[in-house]
């Protein structure tokens, strides 16, 4: 199960990062500009969007969502979930004469529950990170986008 999680995950990142990929701005030289000049002139508006606004495209890309894994994932939610769900079986096991056994039951089922609470959570914690690193290439991608168009280039 924990494989099968952390797989997910890193699925969930390298589809991030084609993602970001695919936002890269087309360039077309729209004054007939040889491949040498633009060439130069991406190399310098890619510098001057990075000191403009202060985001490196490498770095963000680089920088994989906060993700935790492990026994302490959950952690918390789990111990939480089986003292609920304890507290709950004890209670109708008592109905029916057997408070030990539906307390155990009830641990079992709140556990899975406070698990599944806590695997929500990292997921929408995750993706608020992704969604983060898109806004700053986004950002960065406006910038550099704008230095090519008052270079006579045109960007889609």
């Amino acid at each position: 199960m924990l494989r099968a999680m952390r797989l997910f995950i890193a699925l969930a990142v390298l589809l991030f990062a084609f993602a970001a990929a695919a936002q890269r701005p087309i360039v077309y030289p729209a004054k007939g500009q040889s491949a040498q000049q633009q060439g130069q002139d991406e190399g310098q508006c890619a510098a001057w969007a990075k000191q403009s606004t202060g985001i490196d495209p490498a770095v963000v890309a680089s920088s994989p969502a906060p993700q935790q894994t492990g026994p302490a994932v959950g952690g918390g939610q789990r111990l939480g979930g089986a003292a609920r769900g304890a507290a709950g079986g004890a209670a109708l096991g008592a109905i029916t004469g057997a408070a030990g056994k539906g307390a155990g039951v009830g641990a079992v089922v709140g556990t899975m529950a406070g698990g599944r609470r806590a695997r929500q959570q990292q997921a929408a914690q995750n993706q608020q990170a992704q969604a983060q690193q898109q806004d700053l290439m986004q950002t960065y991608y406006r910038a550099y986008g704008a230095c090519l168009e008052g270079r006579g280039y045109t960007i889609k």
